[in-house]
């Protein structure tokens, strides 16, 4: 199945919401599924968190593998404060440990992506028992540089189709890249089958998906059990992430 979400209509219900972790306030948008989940259910799912300024999510980790992107404000990740801007690009295997994350000055927002509806919620490390709770795993914990995406002159004008890989594992079929196309282009997307499906991010222009235009921050999941799907580019070019999903045995 092929679901999708656009970016404005998604953001348009956005909440305040409180941090299990911190008890924190700061803003939560859904695009796919619960927002966190103790059980599986058919479909992805995926949130937005928007944090305040200088605030913190402690170091946990969730029983689902997921992509994460940093997309807008900044911050910092882990003990040694990596330094996090946009666009980020973040891959954790299920029951990996992260964090903390901490925002800056202007905040930090960050979109979590799953391929399927399961345990995902957040199991901290400062609390008791959590080591109870980890399962085996590859513990993959990969971050990109920053990507760059193109003024709206140089989108709109490109002739041919870019791809660039941010990481990748060719084990298990684990690809995030990005993929930079002209105005009204179309280009064929990975192979579904070839791995667990992937999520295709909207982060510059729009895509066009049947009678749909889905502007930044949209997202379409295209599962494994299609045979494939086509990028098309909106009047102003498109540069998107896509973002593939292991295979995984458990």
């Amino acid at each position: 199945m092929i679901y999708t979400r656009s970016g404005a209509d998604a953001l348009a219900q956005r909440q305040t919401i409180v941090s299990p972790g911190t008890g924190n306030q700061h803003w939560g948008t859904v695009y796919f599924g619960p927002r966190s989940s103790s059980s599986s259910a058919p479909g992805p799912q995926a949130t937005m968190s928007e944090l305040r300024a200088h605030e913190t999510i402690v170091p946990h980790f969730h029983g689902v593998s997921m992509f994460q992107c940093f997309i807008s404000g900044s911050g910092t990740l882990g003990a040694r404060k990596q330094v996090i801007e946009p666009l980020t690009v973040q891959f954790k295997d299920h029951h990996t440990a992260y964090g903390p994350i901490i925002s800056g000055a202007q905040g930090l927002s960050f979109v979590a992506m799953r391929m399927y509806t399961g345990n995902s919620e957040p199991v901290y490390l400062d609390k008791p028992g959590y080591r109870d709770r980890l399962e085996p795993s590859k513990r993959r914990h990969l971050t990109s540089e920053p990507v760059r995406f193109s003024t709206a002159p140089v989108m709109q004008s490109r002739t041919e189709a870019v791809w660039e890989t941010l990481f990748q594992d060719v084990e298990d079929g684990m690809h995030a890249q990005v993929v930079r196309i002209g105005a009204g282009m179309s280009v064929q997307g990975p192979d579904p089958r070839a791995a667990a499906g992937y999520y295709v991010f909207v982060g510059n222009g729009s895509l066009l998906h049947n009678d749909e235009e889905l502007p930044l921050w949209s997202m379409v999941v295209v599962e494994p059990n299609e045979e494939k799907f086509e990028l098309r580019a909106g009047e102003f070019g498109l540069e998107a992430l896509v973002l593939q999903y292991p295979r995984e045995q458990r």
